[in-house]
């Protein structure tokens, strides 16, 4: 079955569904790299990867991961790491689900990043568990 023909692919086990956007891209196996790559990056975070998804568009490649926690200044806001193809990595705050994230860093370097890289630097975040909210850190 050519990619272009399907909507969601499973995860490895422990990684959880993920779901791609407009799967109409003109490179196959490079969408089921990225799925690989965001794979690793999903299980050196230690996530299930359910609140995830590697969208497709024409020729542009992007990635979302939602992080458990919240980042300090932003409590009521969900966090995000971003991926594109140009940049790479970034973390990014929610505003409402009518506009995109919020960019708040970008991680340095190569644009796929070895997955234990991106979790030192998610580690560094300092992200506030969800249960601690309202705890002083």
């Amino acid at each position: 079955m050519a990619l272009s023909d399907r909507r969601a692919v499973r995860g490895r086990p422990g990684v959880g569904w993920w779901c791609v956007v407009e799967w109409e891209f003109e490179d196959d196996d490079a969408v089921r790299e990225l799925l690989a790559y965001v794979s690793q990056v999903t299980r050196a975070l230690g996530l299930s990867g359910e609140c995830s998804y590697v969208q497709a568009d024409g020729s542009y490649l992007s990635a979302y991961l939602a992080l458990d926690g919240h980042l300090p200044g932003f409590a009521d806001r969900d966090v995000a790491l971003l991926w594109d193809e140009e940049r790479g990595w970034a973390v990014a705050v929610e505003t409402d689900s009518a506009e995109p994230p919020f960019v708040l860093a970008r991680l340095r370097g190569p644009v796929r990043p070895e997955p234990t890289a991106v979790a030192r630097w998610v580690d560094d975040l300092d992200l506030v568990p969800d249960d601690g909210l309202l705890t002083a850190r």
